[in-house]
């Protein structure tokens, strides 16, 4: 079912351009989404171990997240393509992080809506990434991964529904949805997930 709102600004051809242009880049700042990622979720189980509802998920997307980053990394290897030496600061996802309020029930809300921005915005980009490819296992492989950041988009609004009301909800998804959109048009376009 549905339950995340679709991102309110395309990505740019040129954004499309840029990754194609330089996907060795890409692909080690992809692994590197992958392994935040799953920290991520694993974070959620850290520090919110009362949410009981949700941590059985929670761990399967701390999981498969890092099943992604081992599929990422056994396509650059294939490649020769090293990671990189140390995880790179990502300003489009300091900037969204910025956007969380103070408070425990607050924050925990907005940190589950970013986290669904975040994979509807990686679902987004996936999908360009895997129609502008003409390698076939490569467009294979990026379909797969559209689809599932698609749907742990969803799942992270789930996850928000099991505490907080329907409204508040998605009045603040749509609030964070807006400033995401002003935040990935102003930062410089690059070989990188975000």
């Amino acid at each position: 079912m549905k339950r995340s709102i679709d991102v309110k600004v395309a990505s740019s051809q040129d954004w499309v351009d840029t990754v194609l242009a330089d996907f060795p880049s890409f692909l080690r700042d992809h692994a590197d989404c992958e392994r935040k990622a799953s920290g991520m979720a694993s974070s959620f189980v850290a520090k919110y171990p009362d949410r009981v509802d949700i941590i059985p998920d929670l761990i399967d997307i701390a999981i498969e997240e890092m099943e992604h980053f081992k599929q990422v990394y056994d396509v650059m290897a294939a490649q020769g393509i090293s990671l990189n030496h140390e995880i790179q600061k990502d300003v489009y996802v300091n900037r969204l992080m910025k956007l969380a309020r103070d408070g425990r029930e607050e924050r925990f809300l907005d940190k589950l809506l970013l986290a669904s921005v975040l994979e509807c915005r990686g679902a987004e980009r996936f999908k360009l990434i895997a129609d502008a490819l003409e390698d076939v296992e490569l467009k294979r492989f990026y379909k797969a991964l559209w689809t599932s950041e698609a749907k742990h988009g969803h799942v992270f609004v789930a996850f928000a529904l099991v505490y907080f009301d329907e409204t508040e909800v998605y009045k603040r998804l749509e609030e964070l949805m807006t400033e995401e959109a002003n935040i990935i048009q102003q930062i410089p376009v690059r070989a990188a997930l975000h």
